[in-house]
């Protein structure tokens, strides 16, 4: 756990992007606001957390999924944002889907490189084994 309560608050960072993104441009805001709102913004989080926790152990599980955390929205009456947080989980699951697909088709690409190779080097394998046997036969016959 977080040694003091300053370690539980979001980077400031972080922060600062997502009320640029928020505010129209030629709107600035104070550093007072921007660390009022950082409080608020990591209030919500921990609560958003603990809720979604009630939910995992409700399930009798130790791991928050999404299903814990769009409830635990629900439960603290955001429900305007349940749909649009839909939205982005399929977005993001579509995504990951698509990054494991193509994780696949080139481990698959690189495993038949591998056998056409290793097939390649039997093959070269098998020639040498051919050849020296036929030298040998040569210099029986010559023997």
């Amino acid at each position: 756990m977080a040694e003091r309560p300053e370690d539980l608050n979001l980077p400031n960072a972080v922060i600062t992007r997502i009320i640029k993104e928020a505010l129209p441009d030629g709107v600035n805001i104070s550093k007072e606001a921007r660390s009022a709102i950082s409080r608020a913004a990591s209030v919500f989080v921990l609560y958003a957390t603990s809720c979604a926790n009630n939910f995992a152990m409700k399930g009798k599980r130790k791991t928050l999924n999404a299903g814990d955390v769009l409830s635990a929205i629900e439960e603290m009456e955001f429900q305007r944002f349940v749909a649009p947080l839909k939205e982005s989980l399929e977005v993001y699951r579509r995504e990951q889907k698509g990054k494991k697909e193509a994780r696949k088709d080139k481990d698959k690409k690189a495993d038949s490189e591998e056998q056409d190779k290793s097939r390649e080097e039997e093959n070269d394998d098998d020639d040498e084994r051919m050849d020296e046997e036929e030298q040998n036969e040569e210099e029986e016959v010559d023997n």
